[in-house]
């Protein structure tokens, strides 16, 4: 399923800015974009977008950039530096004989006394924030996946019905079929023999032998019974949709061998319109978590 979510935190001066959206995918795949200093909960975050996503692709942005009153980077003066700068500046003066002051403008000058660093929050609040920020695009991206949700179910009722239309034309053609392949068999039979004497009995047998060939009456019952379960698995939602990819396989399975098992023209046609409307079914659950 489709969906995106935007939320921000702030903490220590920072803000926060987390985005995820997700895409189909038979199974949960997550992609994580972090910046250097938030790596290390890179895990964390991971267990947090599995415990709200069970199915799709997600890919989850992160940006850390600093609060609207607060500069973009501050300046760190190292004390210790200076000073070190200081006294082996004053040892080599004395060491050559030289004398003289030392300015501040100089001292300010020499690397590393005076630099510009970013502004980071504080170790301590930065996962809070952090969750905050994520979990808030995840709820956001799980109610557009909802919305979008209600509209597949919508969409998977109306293919249901159909399929199971094409399943009850199936029951109904099948006592038909066994009664015109007793009428073709006799119309060969009289073709071959013309007025000669039938033997009855062998007639009936080979059309009982045919009939037990091509039965479908268990793969109607258990047609019937997928379509029940799927039925109850829309009613139910939440998360169905390995369930139901279990339940469309079944049924493919079961309208194959209904097919297979066909001697008859109309019967073929309504198998061949059944694993068309389970192709779309397959589609369409593709997208439910």
């Amino acid at each position: 399923m489709t969906g995106f979510g935007r939320a921000e935190a702030s903490t220590g001066g920072v803000v926060i800015t987390a985005e995820a959206r997700s895409v189909n995918h038979r199974h949960l795949d997550v992609a994580m974009r972090l910046p250097r200093t938030l790596a290390s909960f890179e895990p964390d975050l991971r267990r947090l977008v599995a415990s709200r996503v069970e199915r799709g692709r997600v890919d989850v942005a992160v940006q850390v950039g600093p609060a609207a009153e607060t500069p973009p980077q501050r300046v760190r003066m190292d004390a210790a530096l200076a000073r070190e700068y200081l006294d082996q500046v004053r040892a080599f003066a004395r060491e050559v004989g030289m004398e003289g002051e030392i300015s501040l403008g100089w001292l300010l000058e020499r690397p590393g006394v005076m630099r510009m660093e970013d502004i980071e929050p504080a170790e301590g609040s930065v996962w809070p924030a952090l969750a905050d920020a994520v979990g808030s695009a995840l709820e956001s991206l799980v109610k557009a996946r909802t919305v979008e949700g209600q509209v597949l179910t919508v969409e998977l009722r109306r293919l249901l019905g159909e399929l199971g239309t094409e399943v009850e034309t199936i029951a109904a053609r099948a006592p038909v079929a066994v009664s015109r392949r007793e009428e073709r068999l006799r119309e060969r039979i009289r073709t071959l023999l013309g007025e000669a004497a039938v033997d009855e009995a062998r007639v009936l047998t080979e059309v009982a032998i045919w009939a037990d060939k091509t039965d479908v009456t268990e793969e109607l019952a258990r047609l019937r019974s997928h379509l029940a379960q799927f039925a109850a698995a829309l009613e139910k939602g939440g998360t169905v949709g390995r369930s139901m990819d279990f339940l469309i396989q079944e049924l493919g399975r079961e309208v194959n061998t209904a097919s297979a098992k066909s001697d008859d023209l109309e019967l073929s046609q309504s198998a061949i319109a059944a694993k068309a409307i389970l192709e779309k079914m397959r589609e369409q659950v593709q997208n439910l978590e």
